[in-house]
């Protein structure tokens, strides 16, 4: 059993950022510059928002946070997203989820820019993902398809199953899964029988914020197995969706929560808020 470590690829991912950052400053006099929306007073969302700051000036990107009340209006939120949309140093444009109940999450993330779109939410990327052309991808899954690349993890040909079907996570993964020439199948909270379908994967992706969720008889001898969960238990421990202690013994990879896939996610949003500096005019 191989660990898959998404702390070490980060961190040898953000080396290769820092350089980026710094030839796009010397040939081009860019710096690459996200702007972050948080709304609310959400602990996990404050807490990832100061994780993204941090990455950003480690590797020298310029980041800006707009922190906002949650009785904020609708109209109020798309008249910064606009106001970034036209800012030619802003590259990359993030809205922090969950949004408070009043505020439509759909309209709001509608009205950033697809060029500026560095989580991969837009419908234009999400068309653009789905029909397999360049676009941008939400960081999660793309951080997932970056580990098993790292681990020389080709999925061609390969049974893949996606546990949880989000906007966010499960339908580009499967996007992303399928691209890569795997045979997809999607589970969700409809699914009947999910053992039958996960005892089949030779991939087997979870996303859906339930611990121990996958135990070690639904997965296969020398599965891959990539854990996305994050959840917290009543002692204050951080878990997966996968029952690590028992399904690592079956798998050939897994990855741990933590240390798996979260520390790719920002790693991610690094890439693709560089991606979206090198296409500006």
């Amino acid at each position: 059993m191989t660990i898959l470590d998404g702390k070490a690829l980060s961190l040898k991912i953000k080396d290769e950022m820092k350089k980026e950052v710094e030839e796009l400053k010397q040939t081009r006099n860019i710096v690459p510059g996200l702007a972050v929306i948080l709304v609310g007073d959400d602990p996990a969302s404050h807490t990832y928002v100061k994780m993204k700051a941090k990455a950003c000036k480690e590797v020298g990107i310029y980041s800006i946070t707009h922190e906002m009340p949650s009785s904020i209006s609708e109209a109020e939120i798309i008249e910064t997203i606009e106001m970034m949309n036209k800012n030619p140093n802003i590259d990359g444009i993030l809205v922090q989820l969950p949004l408070p109940e009043h505020i439509d999450s759909t309209k709001i993330l509608e009205v950033i820019s697809p060029k500026k779109d560095v989580d991969g939410f837009h419908p234009y990327n999400v068309g653009r993902l789905t029909s397999g052309l360049d676009s941008f991808v939400p960081c999660t899954p793309l951080g997932v398809m970056e580990l098993l690349n790292e681990y020389h993890i080709d999925p061609k040909g390969m049974d893949a199953v996606v546990v949880g079907a989000s906007n966010i996570v499960g339908k580009p993964m499967a996007a992303l899964l399928l691209n890569a020439n795997a045979t997809v199948d999607i589970c969700h909270i409809y699914t009947k029988d999910l053992k039958s379908h996960t005892q089949r994967a030779d991939i087997l992706v979870v996303g859906v914020g339930k611990p121990g969720l996958i135990t070690e008889d639904m997965v296969k001898e020398g599965a891959i197995v990539i854990d996305i969960g994050i959840n917290k238990t009543e002692d204050g421990k951080i878990v997966g969706d996968v029952d690590f202690e028992h399904v690592s013994k079956k798998a050939s990879f897994i990855t741990p929560v933590p240390g798996g896939v979260g520390p790719m996610t920002i790693a991610m949003l690094l890439k693709n808020t560089i991606k979206a500096a090198k296409g500006r005019n």
